[in-house]
């Protein structure tokens, strides 16, 4: 939360002679705010082990409609009154396209681990709309599809085989 702070009070120093004039757009703070406030969407979290004689784990979490919406291709940016772009009704219909564990292997700074691949296709629609008053009103709606692929992957630690060293491994990773 610090850290936040401190990265939108240098931009907020960076930007201030640009406010006095005038010149900055609404769209700066949300292209900020998504810098700062969503940077655990691109980490790979570290899951307790898969247990032997337990059916293997599914990727049942599809993503959230927060998450497709921030993989989306951003709306372009206009000026109020000259050009402005919005979407309306959006509709998002995910799909399993790959739900594959690999074999335990070694990556750095986890150590042995199974990678378990989620990866979705997301297909959202949507009406664009583009509208515009300068130098004449011009009002346009279009019906759009746009398809965003997301990967879900992350990783399950691996103790080996030994029941009992499983059960610690799933409790230390669950946490108290």
């Amino acid at each position: 939360m610090a850290r936040l702070r401190t990265g939108l009070f240098v931009a907020g120093l960076l930007l201030a002679p640009l406010a006095a004039g005038g010149c900055i757009q609404p769209w700066v703070t949300e292209r900020m705010e998504e810098k700062y406030l969503h940077q655990n969407d691109y980490r790979t979290p570290i899951m307790p082990p898969i247990r032997e004689g337990f059916p293997p784990p599914l990727c049942v979490d599809e993503p959230s409609e927060q998450e497709v919406l921030r993989a989306m291709p951003h709306v372009k940016n206009g000026v109020p009154f000259f050009y402005e772009e919005f979407r309306d009704d959006i509709e998002i219909v995910c799909e399993k396209l790959v739900d594959k564990i690999d074999p335990p292997r070694f990556f750095p700074l986890v150590g042995p681990a199974q990678l378990h691949h989620c990866h979705w296709k997301c297909t959202i629609y949507y009406t664009e709309t583009v509208q515009s008053s300068m130098p004449y009103p011009v009002y346009l709606k279009k019906r759009r599809v746009e398809v965003v692929y997301i990967d879900k992957d992350h990783l399950h630690a691996y103790v080996g085989c030994d029941p009992d060293a499983q059960k610690s491994a799933a409790k230390d990773l669950s946490g108290p």
